[in-house]
């Protein structure tokens, strides 16, 4: 549903971000980094496809309030890392999406071993480049010879608004195998039959080009209007969180807990499940554990979680030695398919059972950011929280206990509103102060 825009200015100038997550789409509308509106809707029944994506960026678009739309001068869309289609010339789908948590491509990974370095998260049975070697082999010959693009879901939905296929961001592309420190693929990718297909890469927040003029008129825009760039909805949530200098950590407590670290210096070491995301002068380095939320949520329901937390003393001395996980496996800070979830003894006291998942959660994240800096990346200074988990006072103090670095909630949790900030300036901000080492504000 709409919100009513918060500002409202003589002379306004407005970036607009639309986030594509896994259950629905949120946009937000900002003007000098100040949020102005907001929308949301589900993508409904049945599980999203290709042509529910479509609707809903359209129902977005109808939905600008048609005072502020001709005012909108940048627009940029974030969605899930990993979902990808493969398209004709016209830029229709040639198949379903395969969607980011599809595995079906390990049984391709051998060949990927060849195409990219041995640290790339490329070499994943969930990467964009996997899915790409699953179709090759396993789609009818007649389709895959027609196929022109191979687009993640940021590339496809932008392309309907500007007009130009077979667009990527580095941000999309690094699972894909793209390497954003050589700005190229890697050569024994573009020797490959089907390296047309790969989308070109632009920088996250360049503009990629004003949009169509059906498009324009369709919706109140103006002619004007820049489509950029995307990103992934994991790096929205970054640039939304109020992250803004090197050694910041933005810790996503959800259903599964995902780090990322601002650092001066690239991070890779996938036996580690850790890989870096480039961000101007800088780096993006973390990973995603299968704790988290999750893991909570299979032994209490909401209400339970907020009144045993009230009962639990932070500084109390506990001897549970946890890792919470719903299965065995997990990718980061150990990364191992194998590991098991360890959850006993479980103490008869529900108060005493929680503090020990939540501290189990707690040295995770820890261990995740003591790991990070041990491979290179620059020592972490504060963390901002976001996802439900920030909510939670208790297990905010049961986290500051163990990590001794300052704990903020995030500025704000929509990945809309980093996209937004996306469009509003690209990545400038993120260029190197060279007394402090801190990124530029806009």
């Amino acid at each position: 549903m709409p919100f009513v825009y918060l500002r409202w200015g003589m002379k306004m100038v407005l970036a607009l971000g639309i986030d594509f997550g896994t259950s629905g789409v949120r946009a937000a509308m900002v003007e000098r980094r100040q949020e102005v509106w907001a929308y949301r809707t589900n993508y409904g029944d049945p599980p999203p496809s290709y042509t529910a994506w479509r609707q809903a960026l359209f129902a977005v678009l109808d939905a600008l309030p048609s005072a502020l739309s001709p005012y909108i001068e940048r627009i940029a869309l974030d969605g899930t890392s990993g979902t990808v289609l493969l398209c004709d010339g016209q830029g229709q789908p040639l198949a379903p999406a395969l969607m980011y948590h599809d595995g079906r491509g390990k049984t391709e990974l051998a060949q990927g071993k060849s195409l990219v370095p041995a640290h790339s998260p490329a070499y994943s049975a969930t990467s964009s480049l996997a899915k790409l070697l699953w179709w090759q082999a396993h789609l009818p010959s007649e389709l895959w010879q027609q196929g022109r693009y191979f687009l993640h879901q940021a590339d496809w939905l932008s392309a309907h608004l500007h007009g130009r296929w077979g667009l990527s961001d580095y941000h999309n592309s690094l699972k894909l195998g793209y390497d954003p420190g050589r700005l190229a693929y890697p050569d024994a990718m573009l020797r490959q039959p089907w390296a047309f297909l790969l989308p070109k890469v632009l920088e996250p927040g360049q503009v990629a080009g004003y949009v169509t003029a059906d498009i324009a008129q369709r919706f109140g825009l103006s002619p004007q209007c820049e489509i950029v760039a995307g990103t992934t909805d994991s790096i929205a949530a970054f640039l939304a969180s109020g992250a803004s200098e090197v050694g910041d950590g933005v810790t996503s407590l959800g259903s599964t807990l995902a780090i990322k670290l601002l650092s001066a210096h690239r991070v890779e070491a996938s036996e580690y499940g850790i890989y870096s995301h480039r961000l101007g002068d800088y780096w993006l380095a973390g990973g995603a554990s299968n704790t988290g939320g999750a893991v909570l949520k299979q032994f209490f329901d909401a209400d339970t979680l907020t009144r045993l937390s009230q009962h639990i003393d932070p500084a109390a001395p506990m001897d549970l030695d946890y890792y919470p996980l719903l299965q065995p496996g997990e990718r980061f800070p150990i990364n191992d398919p194998h590991l098991a979830p360890r959850l006993t003894p479980r103490p008869a006291d529900d108060v005493a059972f929680l503090h020990g998942l939540l501290l189990g959660i707690a040295r995770i994240e820890q261990r995740s950011y003591d790991l990070l800096v041990q491979q290179g990346s620059s020592p972490l200074k504060r963390i901002y929280t976001a996802g439900g988990g920030a909510k939670n006072p208790t297990w905010a103090e049961i986290r500051q206990g163990l990590l001794q670095v300052p704990i903020k909630i995030a500025t704000s949790t929509e990945a809309a509103v980093g996209t937004a900030y996306l469009a509003q300036g690209g990545i400038n901000r993120f260029s190197a102060d060279p007394l402090t080492g801190a990124y530029r504000s806009n």
